[in-house]
């Protein structure tokens, strides 16, 4: 990212729940249905080398442009059914979005939790990461954000599935295949 035009890069979203949570959680809770609906997506190839869509979010005015909710968009079946989009909407609905949207009100909080862990935070238990390869938020495949956890973890196994931000939903073969593997193998071993 260049830093003059996206000083914050993809983490640009997180800043806006600083500088405006309130406006941000009311954003989200409005129509839980369609916020599930719009964000759950699957990666898109055509995204690769360019900047996140949370990139903009301040530069934009909040969270789609300002506006007051989510626009009713086409559900994608690839990643989500219609009974599941239900369950999760109706979750967010009755608990509200205070609770996942504080996550990016704590980072002063979990860095001094970090500072704290047992070992220097060093983990020598094996250890699993799957890498969407089109998640562009949490962008760990070209980027320098897995680094921290390679230097940490003695015993890491890395893979790269060709999944969006919701690999589990999106590719649940591939997620499961990995994940059995990886008990079978290293885990058993």
């Amino acid at each position: 990212y260049p830093e003059d035009q996206y000083p914050a890069g993809q983490w640009d979203y997180m800043l806006y729940y600083r500088e405006s949570f309130e406006r941000a959680s009311q954003v989200f809770g409005a129509n839980a249905y369609n916020m599930v609906r719009a964000l759950f997506r699957k990666g898109d190839p055509g995204g690769v080398g360019k900047p996140a869509s949370t990139a903009s979010i301040r530069a934009g005015g909040g969270w789609l442009g300002g506006a007051d909710e989510f626009p009713e968009l086409a559900m994608d079946a690839d990643v989500v059914t219609e009974t599941d989009l239900r369950f999760y909407a109706a979750a967010l609905d009755r608990n509200g979005f205070f609770g996942p949207d504080a996550w990016y009100m704590n980072h002063e909080a979990n860095a001094e939790y970090s500072r704290e862990a047992v070992n220097g935070g060093r983990l020598d238990m094996p250890v699993l990461f799957l890498h969407g390869r089109y998640d562009y938020t949490c962008q760990s495949v070209e980027s320098r954000l897995a680094e921290p956890m390679r230097a940490l973890c003695s015993n890491l196994t890395e893979h790269i599935v060709d999944s969006g931000h919701w690999m589990a939903q999106e590719r649940p073969a591939d997620v499961n295949r990995h994940l059995a593997d990886w008990l079978f193998r290293v885990v058993g071993a």
